[in-house]
């Protein structure tokens, strides 16, 4: 489901449809058994608010099952999600490992990775790995009430991030340590507001035990271990690598 189809580019074998978590009479509940949900929306990451109606109308239309990803604390949409009679599930994902990504133009373009708090730990998690525990949990059921922390194999420093990118593009790399006013400062600028700004200075400053300890969860649902940095960064080496100068 996406607000707009023409700019989904899913594979052809996907059934697109239509619809907008903030409109509820837009989503298309009947015939579904299972809907998975987000807490926030847009790029300004404003907290979704129309959880009981949505809520409200998959009960009505029959909906077993409903996962919601966690937003970091327990918000309004999770609140409602949890407070209803469908078999529900919160999903906590740590870090995404996909957040690298807003490094790859500077590795491109300069070779290079600014970022503070060199030696915050964090059990990032694939994104595909999220995805598959919530196909796991709507289509097989068995996991209502509970919450699943998801978090990868390993607990990395950016360095380390950095360092696996290099291998998998075969290209040096270089860790620049920022303060955290220059990291504020660059995040204003690129537009994002500034108490979700706050949120992810603060949390890769004062990491919580969750942050960075590693859980069995991905592989107790899927049965197979959950995926690795590196295997993320070679899936995505083709993002980093640098142009020929």
């Amino acid at each position: 489901m996406t607000r707009n189809a023409a700019l989904a580019r899913l594979p052809e074998q996907v059934e697109v449809v239509e619809g907008d978590l903030t409109r509820p009479e837009t989503i298309p509940f009947d015939g579904v058994t299972g809907v998975h949900l987000l807490s926030n929306a847009g790029t300004d990451y404003a907290e979704l608010l129309s959880g009981p109606e949505l809520v409200r109308r998959a009960e009505k239309a029959g909906v077993r099952r409903i996962t919601v990803l966690w937003s970091g604390y327990r918000s309004p949409m999770e609140e409602a999600v949890t407070a209803s009679s469908l078999e529900w599930t919160v999903l906590r994902p740590m870090d995404f490992m996909s957040n690298a990504l807003v490094w790859a133009e500077s590795v491109r373009e300069k070779g290079e990775v600014r970022e503070p708090f060199a030696g915050a730990r964090s059990a990032l998690v694939h994104e595909g790995d999220i995805g598959a525990v919530a196909a796991a949990v709507l289509v097989r059921g068995g996991h209502g009430g509970r919450t699943y922390t998801l978090t990868g194999p390993e607990a990395l420093t950016v360095p380390q991030q950095v360092a696996a990118i290099s291998a998998a593009t075969g290209q040096e790399i270089r860790y620049v340590e920022q303060s955290e006013d220059e990291a504020r400062a660059e995040m204003l600028a690129a537009g994002r507001p500034a108490e979700i700004v706050d949120v992810l200075l603060g949390w890769k400053r004062d990491m919580p035990a969750e942050g960075y300890t590693v859980v069995p969860t991905v592989e107790d649902v899927l049965g197979r271990p959950a995926r690795s940095f590196a295997e993320w960064a070679k899936e995505h080496a083709g993002d980093f690598r640098q142009r020929s100068r």
